[in-house]
Formats: C-alpha cells, structure tokens, sequence
C-alpha cells in the first residue's frame, strides 16, 4: 500500500541544517555523516570512533565507578542511572568493539548485578519488568553480551494484543506503547546480533502490528489521542519529542524504530508523519518539547523549546525514510 504524502510540505534538510549538526559532538556527526550525508562508510568509521574519546561518549565513560556503575547515590532506584547512561550510549553509537566500550561492558557485566531483590542477576540477564528487560536485551546485543534466557523470557511474555506491559504480571492484559517499544528496539538488536529466527520475527511483527493499528499513538477502541492532559483534554507526552527517551514512547521514537527496522511505512504511519513534520520550524530545526527527569546527567541540550539536534537527526530520518518510499 502506497503511503500518503503529508499534507504539511516536508521541508528537506538545507545546508544551513546540516551544517549545525556538523557542529556538535561526534555522536551525532557520525551518524549525520552516514544517514543524510551519504558520506563514505570508512569516513563515518573514523568519526564513530572519536565517540570513545571525545565529549559527550567520553564523558559518561569516565563517571563509570570501579564496581560498574553509574549513578549519584541518589537517584532512585540505584540501577537507574545506570541503565540509562549505558543506554544513552548505546543511542550515541559508542563502537561496542571500541577499546573504552570493552572495557567499561567487562566492569559492568562482571561486577553489576540487579540486587538481592532480583536474586543478584547479572546485569545483563535483566530482572523481570519487560520495559527494563527489553533495554537491557538492546544492550546485550549491541554490546556482545547477548543472553537467550532473558530473550526467551520476553517472547514468553509477549500478549496476545501484540505488545508488553511490566503491569501483565499485576494482572494487566492490555499492552503499553512504553514497554512495547523498549522490547521491540532490544529484540532488533538481538536479532542484528545473532541473526533473524522465526520466532523473533513473528514476535517484532506482531509487536509492530500493535503500533500501527493504533496510528501510533491512538487507542484501538476509540480512536482517541492517547496520553493526553487531563485537564485541558489537549494531547500531550507521545506527540511531545523527548531526549534521551529512556523507557518513555513518543511518536517520533515509535517512527524511527520502524525506520531502523527496514518497516515498509504505509497509510497507518501518515498521520504520525505529518505530526513530526509540522514540528519542523522555518529554520529547519526541531525542539526539545519534553525533556525527561531520568538520571543520566548529560546536558545535551539547551533546554526545553529550544532546537535539538538530536530531535533534529531523528526527525531529518524519519521523513527521508518515508518519503523514499513513495
């Protein structure tokens, strides 16, 4: 099925915008370099690899503590920072075969566990909430660690609308879009890891079928925005852009998942695409709407309403990726 245009112009990336990309941290030139520059694989390699050594990678790589973690002693939970910071990592393309990756991937995989709580599971054996376990089977793929039993725990977990939700084991049988797609990014890394199998497959589509019955970010059953203020009934949170993500869904996560998935985008993603282009200001730029509280402390950014690379980036490929396919 042959997607529909958006009826808002998409606006291409000029020289201006690609230029401000360009200047910024190597986490996110590498990854402008590779998706609209086009430029060649071996001088993309070489900008990746400035990721280990240089701003904002190198800086979360040298607060990791001696017993593997990350944290402030006093974000809540303790693993949280963590997580998040090893996430935010992963997001920046940090070379897992890099020297700084194995090295800090060793402390961790070696020392961290999830607590008494859990049992003392290894850190990438993951607990029992799937928004946690999906990000942390990503991780494992990403970063050589890959563990079948935690996959083979979220395929077991998968319900039978197609999606998760950490409140299943409280007796929820309706999915999240959170949880759904933190497992969903993690059962593409492990499949980029360890190859494609059936059962994966089954599961990612099912999983994406959930999003795009849904347009996205609309309920099954009535078709109404979900997420939205309750007091002004305005929509709010997933039509709202956030950076880093952590385990929060918004629409433009949700677009560029399917975009990294090679998912061929039909008349379900348009609506959601039009979003993500009116958001696009006259100059070219998109802003940071919805910042997270999540313990990672990195300021990236300038602060909320203000341009995003990063929403920049994300945006920038979502649009090439669905207008290539018309």
């Amino acid at each position: 099925m042959t997607p529909k245009a958006p009826k808002g112009q998409i606006l291409k990336p000029n020289r201006s915008v690609i230029k401000w990309l360009l200047g910024s941290d190597p986490s996110i030139r590498w990854q402008v370099m590779r998706d609209l520059a086009k430029e060649p694989d071996e001088i993309v390699a070489a900008e990746r690899s400035r990721v280990a050594v240089e701003g904002w990678g190198a800086q979360l790589l040298s607060r990791q503590a001696p017993d593997g973690t990350w944290g402030d002693d006093v974000s809540f939970p303790k693993w949280s920072s963590t997580l998040h910071t090893l996430q935010l990592l992963w997001t920046m393309g940090l070379d897992p075969m890099s020297e700084q990756a194995r090295k800090a991937v060793g402390l961790l995989r070696d020392k961290v566990t999830w607590g008494p709580e859990f049992g003392d599971s290894p850190f990438f054996e993951g607990e029992v909430e799937p928004c946690i376990n999906g990000r942390v089977l990503g991780l494992g793929g990403y970063f050589g660690e890959t563990s079948d039993r935690l996959l083979e725990r979220l395929l077991s977990e998968q319900l039978t609308d197609g999606g998760w939700n950490c409140e299943a084991e409280r007796g929820s049988v309706r999915s999240s879009f959170h949880t759904t797609i933190c497992v969903l990014e993690g059962l593409l890394e492990y499949e980029k890891a360890k190859g494609a199998t059936a059962a994966v497959m089954a599961a990612r589509v099912r999983a994406q079928e959930y999003l795009l019955e849904r347009r996205m970010f609309r309920a099954l059953s009535t078709g109404e925005v979900v997420a939205v203020d309750k007091k002004t009934r305005l929509p709010t949170k997933w039509t709202l852009f956030s950076f880093p993500t952590t385990w929060h869904y918004d629409v433009l996560r949700g677009l560029d998942y399917l975009r990294r998935a090679g998912v061929e985008p039909d008349e379900r993603v348009a609506e959601a695409v039009e979003l993500v282009a009116k958001k696009q200001h006259q100059n070219g730029r998109w802003p940071l709407q919805n910042p997270h509280r999540d313990p990672v402390h990195l300021d990236m950014e300038a602060g909320r309403g203000k341009a995003s690379r990063w929403n920049t980036l994300r945006a920038l490929r979502v649009l090439d990726w669905y207008s290539a396919s018309d």
